[in-house]
């Protein structure tokens, strides 16, 4: 359990900066550190500088969400087996959902679409408003 602690703190700290689709600070790459500081070796993320370029990204690989993404790099849980370092997915924007950590004291860590300046533990009233959960 200590090394998924550190692993997330490291995560969330190099995420403490404002979302940017050109500067790769998005909730997929987000995503994809915490897989890599958790030992896993998930695929590089192709080049997207916007949630055009990223829902093309997302099809052409073949996948019609990002939940089915993380389900083929992960094992879906219930939300209520969550880790701290687990992967979640709550609603978002029209183009996306939003992938969270789930942190140290039990919240749901990522960007909010209202308040991009970094990642924030998110406001979730319940678990049946998550969308998904993957074991990292």
């Amino acid at each position: 359990m200590t090394r998924r602690v550190e692993a997330t703190r490291k995560t969330l700290s190099k995420y403490a900066r404002p979302f940017s689709w050109r500067g790769r600070a998005t909730c997929l790459h987000m995503a994809r550190t915490q897989m890599r500081n958790m030992g896993h070796r998930p695929p590089s993320i192709p080049d997207f500088r916007s949630a055009l370029g990223a829902r093309t990204a997302l099809k052409k690989a073949g996948f019609a969400t990002v939940a089915d993404l993380l389900d083929s790099l992960l094992p879906r849980i219930s939300p209520a087996q969550m880790w701290v370092g687990d992967l979640a997915l709550l609603p978002g924007d029209d183009l996306f959902d939003s992938i969270c950590i789930s942190d140290t004291v039990g919240k749901l860590v990522g960007w909010h679409q209202d308040d991009s300046s970094g990642v924030k533990p998110q406001l979730v009233l319940s678990l049946d408003h998550v969308i998904g959960a993957w074991r990292v």
